[in-house]
């Protein structure tokens, strides 16, 4: 372990192969694993439990105390999964009473500036483009994508493999599969580049198309659309995502499709 001028709290369990950097400051009951790097400057806080391989650039701050007045001391916890990266000036809170914890899932990409509120759940590969920022109680499914200086609004939530572009405010939940822009926030098609690249085959992919069309497109009010779903669309694990994103939302859902919407751009 490399740590010269780093400052280490001697509680702080600190596993094989890590290298801190001068200048960053680890504290107590922190847990850091094998082969993880945190830079210069930056600052892991009681609380923070980071993975095996992750990368901390200079001037991130993990397992910050929340931002919620609500927040009485507490112990919690700021768990970060193995092979993320965490670029610089990051800042990940650690969780209240309510849920105990925040945590990254492994090999995410939070680009710089990010901000991670208290008691947020983000899944594995998702990126968070600088500057996004996700308010408490936030989540975003896996693969999920969050274009820069985009705002979520507390229990928001993401779905998986989704698309969000840049400078959006997520005020309202974002199913699976899709791409979401435009002010108020909305649906602006499927994200077939992402599911293409991660695999999923055409027939997987019309898949999508075809429940969307129906939630989305199609003119129907939700609860009609869900119907349609549930009786006249073919089984498949995708349709069963969605549904069950849908029917679980609390939120209710972003705005659906607009005719005429030119989005060659997105």
């Amino acid at each position: 372990m490399s740590q010269l001028l780093a400052n280490i709290h001697p509680n702080a369990k600190i596993g094989q192969n890590v290298v801190i950097e001068p200048f960053a400051t680890v504290g107590d009951n922190v847990e850091i694993g094998d082969g993880t790097w945190i830079g210069p400057n930056a600052v892991i806080m009681s609380g923070a439990r980071i993975g095996k391989n992750c990368k901390i650039f200079p001037g991130a701050v993990i397992a910050g105390v929340p931002m919620d007045l609500k927040f009485m001391g507490e112990e919690s916890l700021a768990i970060i999964g193995d092979n993320t990266t965490v670029r610089e000036f990051v800042t990940i809170n650690r969780g209240t009473k309510a849920t105990g914890v925040t945590s990254v899932g492994e090999n995410c990409f939070i680009m710089c500036c990010v901000h991670i509120a208290h008691d947020c759940r983000i899944g594995n590969n998702v990126i968070l483009v600088g500057y996004a920022g996700a308010a408490g109680f936030v989540n975003i499914d896996d693969w999920a994508i969050v274009s820069g200086h985009t705002a979520i609004h507390q229990f928001v939530n993401i779905g998986a493999h989704s698309y969000i572009a840049g400078g959006s405010l997520v005020r309202k939940d974002v199913p699976p599969f899709v791409k979401a822009a435009r002010e108020p926030l909305a649906f602006v098609g499927i994200n077939s580049v992402g599911l293409r690249r991660r695999g999923y085959s055409n027939d997987q992919i019309k898949n999508v198309q075809d429940v969307y069309k129906i939630v989305f497109q199609s003119g129907y009010s939700l609860t009609h659309a869900l119907k349609h779903l549930e009786t006249e669309v073919p089984e498949s694990p995708e349709k069963d995502l969605v549904l069950s994103f849908i029917k679980n939302s609390k939120r209710g859902l972003m705005k659906g499709y607009t005719p005429g919407q030119d989005d060659e751009d997105l």
